[in-house]
């Protein structure tokens, strides 16, 4: 398929909103949909430092099942997924100001979910639809919330490689709960951090499952 090359936001770029349905398609049901991006790319700090003046001008008209047991770094600039199906597991942890990472909330859903997914038989995609991104953030601010993901994720992403969900495990909030498990197991030897992560990571499917039984 050759990709065509947009040179503004107007032309062939579709945006997430209301255009999510039409990136499901027949077999197994599609939990997340990960749309793409034109413009200024979403890099980590180092590489956005080596590559300032970088643009994205592809659109490829096409959307892609992320195959099982392969993981993605997810982005949530633009994304969709069906609450229904996936929306226990869509926390994007415990970040930001006070703690020691910040700027890899997406990916670690990302990571929890498709490792969930992959377990109870969902789809993931990404490829359409695409958004102009303007906006380029500070590379130099960037870097101080990442630089201990950096390190870690030396550490976190063979830990979701290998992660392994028991067939006990029947719903997204069995699943979530039993990964925080392994979390606070394995990754809380290489920092507190990790083990405060997995108890946040139980504290949310507390509040999930009370307050969407609130709403039934």
């Amino acid at each position: 398929m050759k990709p065509l090359v947009a040179k503004n936001p107007s032309e062939k770029v579709r945006t997430l909103s209301g255009d999510i349905l039409s990136v499901f398609e027949k077999g197994a049901p599609t939990a997340v949909s990960h749309g793409l991006w034109l413009n200024i790319p979403d890099y980590d700090a180092p590489t956005q430092l080596v590559k300032p003046l970088e643009r994205n001008t592809r659109y490829v008209d096409t959307v892609l099942t992320i195959p099982k047991g392969t993981l993605f770094p997810m982005c949530g600039m633009n994304l969709g997924f069906n609450r229904e199906l996936i929306g226990p597991a869509m926390y994007f942890g415990l970040m930001g100001d006070g703690q020691p990472i910040g700027r890899y909330d997406d990916m670690w859903a990302g990571w929890c979910m498709k490792v969930i997914c992959d377990h109870m038989g969902y789809g993931v995609k990404t490829g359409l639809p695409y958004i102009w991104h303007s906006k380029a953030s500070n590379p130099f601010v960037n870097l101080k919330k990442e630089y201990k993901g950096i390190y870690w994720q030396e550490d976190l992403i063979p830990f979701f490689q290998s992660a392994v969900l028991p067939k006990e495990c029947i719903t997204v909030q069995q699943c979530y709960i039993e990964l925080a498990k392994q979390v606070k197991e394995k990754l809380g030897k290489i920092d507190p951090y990790f083990i405060k992560l997995a108890d946040a990571m139980v504290t949310w499917i507390e509040a999930w499952d009370e307050l969407n039984s609130t709403a039934k």
